[in-house]
């Protein structure tokens, strides 16, 4: 098999062992057939033609870092016994695609069999190297299988997506780490005690490539140090944790931190926001999530809320991280412990589909800035209580406001009914 383009062969041949020997570990690794494959044997169940067919649909490999997608390619290829070619849709433009269609169909003349085209990072090819594919994709004269970490409904051009079949690997667990662990130990005559192998599996994030970058480290040190898990944590320093400022990691993070406050469990919430600030968030973020949160979750119940969290971002915007995690932790305990409410932040909402729902709703003529009725204004701080009963409506408007019980809301709600 060959590979062409700024891409390393997925797939040594014995004229090349100089070469192999010299790469990373999770590269010399790499299996070369199905029954080495570890940990994805739920695709084989779903997509059983994977395995077994001589013809298949192009393919887009979507799955997290390590999970095996270029793996996957090379040996689908060698099953059907295809000829390999890589690309990268970050190195390489629309001139060098066509270049290596034209290869790929040239191989076929002399095989009998389409070559199989893998784009690495599909998901970062722009319009032009998509246009590009489409016509030989869709005429069937390429076998093309695309590897991305992103969603590709999202990330890949919809007219793409209807001429493949999306095969979803997951994350690695635990098991099939320690199993591609203790292979690789023994194909280097090293001894993994099994607490080292499942200390890195814990860390790895379910990314064989991580792991086995851990493992060589281990093995370059083997005649020095024992591979205790005492190792393995020294090396793992930092972990292998997944975060991203602007997709789904993000999102589901910041949306278990607001809903852990909202739920008044302040440890929760702390956990959430140490995450976020390990992932490299920014803090200006958090804070003005949490002056939303003061307002829409809290509100009257604790009035000083908004204060807190508006302190809070100023606070932030002069002494910058790491301290800015101190009063980012602080605001954050108190908003989870601190009474709630959402009357406000539903009144104004029903008020809006109000007046969306409606005509021009008029002021009465008493309320007017200029108007022959102004002079029938009662002016409250004239009376006693600082209240005197007037209308201040249109015709029929209902109520929007509805104070709950809660903290300082309660006191809210007893002198509203009191007045009424």
């Amino acid at each position: 098999m060959k590979s062409t383009l700024n891409s390393a062969p997925l797939f040594e041949n014995t004229d090349s062992q100089d070469s192999r020997a010299h790469s990373p570990l999770a590269s010399r690794q790499r299996p070369q057939e199905f029954a080495s494959f570890y940990g994805q044997e739920h695709l084989f169940k779903r997509f059983p033609f994977l395995k077994s067919a001589d013809e298949m649909p192009s393919l887009i490999l979507w799955g997290p870092p390590g999970c095996g997608k270029t793996t996957l390619a090379g040996i689908i290829a060698s099953n059907l016994g295809r000829t390999l070619h890589s690309f990268n849709a970050v190195l390489n433009g629309v001139n060098d695609l066509k270049k290596l269609i034209a290869t790929a169909k040239e191989d076929e003349s002399f095989t009998g069999k389409k070559s199989v085209i893998f784009v690495d990072e599909i998901h970062r090819f722009n319009k032009a190297q998509q246009d590009a594919l489409l016509p030989f994709v869709e005429s069937g004269e390429i076998f093309f299988i695309g590897a991305t970490t992103e969603k590709p409904s999202v990330s890949v051009n919809r007219a793409l997506i209807s001429r493949v079949r999306v095969v979803e690997l997951k994350k690695l667990e635990g098991p099939a780490l320690v199993d591609i662990l203790n292979k690789a130990a023994s194909d280097h005559n090293l001894d993994l005690p099994k607490e080292t192998a499942e200390k890195i599996s814990e860390h790895s994030d379910g990314d064989a490539r991580f792991a086995l970058n851990t493992l060589e480290e281990i093995i370059l040190l083997k005649d020095t140090e024992a591979p205790t898990p005492e190792l393995a944590a020294r090396l793992l320093a930092g972990g292998n944790r997944a975060y991203d400022k602007d997709k789904d990691r993000h999102y589901d993070v910041i949306s278990a931190f607001i809903k852990s406050i909202r739920g008044s469990d302040p440890s929760a919430a702390l956990l959430y926001l140490a995450i976020m600030l390990d992932g490299g968030e920014d803090p200006m973020f958090i804070a003005r999530r949490l002056i939303i949160l003061a307002s829409e979750d809290i509100g009257n119940a604790d009035p000083s809320a908004l204060t807190l969290a508006t302190s809070c971002l100023t606070a932030i915007s002069h002494i910058g991280m790491p301290e800015g995690r101190i009063p980012l932790a602080q605001v954050t305990t108190y908003l989870a412990s601190t009474a709630k409410s959402n009357a406000s932040y539903l009144g104004i909402n029903e008020a809006l589909s109000y007046v969306k729902d409606n005509q021009t709703l008029e002021v009465p003529t008493h309320l007017r800035n200029h108007h022959p009725d102004k002079k029938n204004y009662k002016y409250p701080h004239n009376y006693e209580g600082h209240w005197i009963q007037q209308n201040y409506r249109p015709k029929n408007m209902p109520e929007f406001y509805e104070p709950t019980t809660e903290g300082v809301e309660k006191k809210i709600k007893g002198r509203l009914d009191h007045l009424k």
